[in-house]
C-alpha cells in the first residue's frame, strides 16, 4: 500500500470511527478532548458532530488553520504531561470523548508517549466515556472495541471505560 493509500485509509477511518462513537455517546453529557490540535481538521469535524458540546483542544503550540482553532476558553497550549493534569478547574466534568491523535511515526517515541499519556487519559476517561486513539495506549479498566466494517485499516483503536 503506497503512503498517499495509507493516508486515506486513515483519514477515511478516523471519520467513520469518530462518527461511530458520537452515535453510541448520544445525549449522554461531558466535553470531549482532542489531544492533539494540529492543523485542526479533527477539531473542526468534532464541532460538527458535538455541536452543543464543550470540546478542548490540547497541543504544545497552535499551528492550525485560523478557522479551527478553538476559543481561548477551550485551547489549552502546552505540554500535555502537565496541562491535562493541572487544567481541571476549567473542564465541566469528565469526557466522554477523548480523541488522542498523536503518534509520531517512530516507535521509540510512540512509547513514551504512550507511557506518560496512558494514565492521564485513564484518569480523565468518564465512566463508560470513549477514547480513540491512533497509538495503542495501556488502559486498564478500558475494552478495546470492535470497529465498524466501513472503517478501513488504520492504526486507530477504539476503548471504553468500564462503568
Amino acid at each position: 500500500m503506497s503512503r498517499l493509500e495509507s493516508t486515506i485509509n486513515r483519514l477515511i477511518a478516523q471519520k467513520v470511527l469518530l462518527d461511530h462513537v458520537a452515535t453510541l455517546i448520544g445525549a449522554r453529557e461531558g466535553p470531549v478532548f482532542e489531544l492533539g490540535l494540529g492543523n485542526g481538521r479533527t477539531f473542526d469535524h468534532l464541532r460538527q458532530i458535538f455541536p452543543q458540546r464543550d470540546i478542548f483542544a490540547f497541543d504544545r503550540s497552535i499551528r492550525a488553520h485560523a478557522g479551527c482553532i478553538p476559543d481561548a476558553e477551550h485551547m489549552v497550549v502546552g505540554d500535555m504531561r502537565d496541562t491535562l493534569r493541572l487544567v481541571h478547574p476549567r473542564v465541566p466534568g469528565k469526557p466522554v470523548l477523548i480523541h488522542a491523535d498523536m503518534g509520531a511515526g517512530d516507535p521509540t517515541a510512540d512509547l513514551a508517549t504512550r507511557e506518560w499519556l496512558s494514565p492521564l487519559v485513564a484518569a480523565w476517561a468518564a465512566d463508560d466515556g470513549y477514547v480513540l486513539s491512533d497509538r495503542p495506549l495501556e488502559l486498564p479498566g478500558f475494552a478495546e472495541l470492535k470497529r465498524p466494517a466501513e472503517a478501513p485499516v488504520s492504526p486507530h483503536i477504539l476503548y471504553q471505560k468500564a462503568a
